[in-house]
């Protein structure tokens, strides 16, 4: 991970994007449509696809930096965040996309291993970032946050991914609700289907040229973010 805190600081403010789940689908496609405007703090476990985001970002004139980290790791996290403070003092922008799709499995076979990361991932690393990024959002003079929605919960097989995606979205709904006017700005959004690895796992054998890509989708969310 590059220290953030030997950067030199620049003359001018800078916006920064935090985006966790950054290597790829969305949180890729987000993470360069940011980087117009924003240096992005790009979080993913994968190195080698954080730096060809970290290429694509600076063939557009961009500028990164890549954390090659574990959003369950509670440790990091921190670490991550308090760089980030001392570095910049805020985050204007936090879009949080990284996922746990545990297979499929009746509710009477799931894995406990499985059922016990999605919880770690979808769920507990949530409300810890939450509370290590909220402050740091607060003092950006228009902080927001984007979650992303599914409607997953209580299908056939989706115990582990649906029970776990369900309770994350409870609790980014009552940040949500209650930050209407405090603020910072919580942004949820439920995209379309889009051709993941994740949704290849779950539908294989789909006709994935019916799906939008996540380019298409990462513009939409743009938009909302104005």
């Amino acid at each position: 991970m590059t220290d953030i805190s030997q950067n030199p600081v620049p003359d001018t403010p800078v916006k920064i994007a935090l985006v966790t789940g950054a290597s790829r689908g969305i949180g890729a496609a987000l993470a360069l449509a940011l980087a117009k405007t924003h240096h992005v703090v790009a979080v993913a476990r994968t190195t080698g696809a954080l730096e060809e985001l970290d290429d694509r970002i600076q063939a557009q004139g961009g500028a990164a930096t890549l954390a090659p980290l574990d959003v369950t790791n509670e440790g990091a996290m921190q670490h991550l965040c308090l760089s980030i403070f001392e570095r910049w003092g805020h985050i204007d922008t936090w879009v949080h996309t990284a996922i746990h799709g545990a297979p499929l499995a009746p509710a009477g076979h799931v894995d406990t291993k499985d059922f016990d990361k999605s919880i770690a991932c979808n769920l507990t690393a949530t409300q810890r970032l939450i509370t290590y990024v909220a402050p740091l959002l607060s003092v950006a003079p228009d902080g927001k946050a984007v979650f992303l929605d599914d409607d997953a919960a209580g299908k056939s097989f989706f115990g582990s991914y649906g029970a776990s995606k369900a309770a994350q979205m409870a609790l980014v709904r009552s940040w949500q609700a209650e930050t209407v006017k405090t603020g910072p700005k919580v942004i949820i959004h439920q995209p379309a289907p889009m051709p993941s690895s994740l949704r290849a796992r779950f539908f294989p054998g789909e006709d994935r040229t019916k799906l939008m890509d996540a380019e298409g989708q990462a513009a939409r969310v743009m938009d909302l973010l104005k």
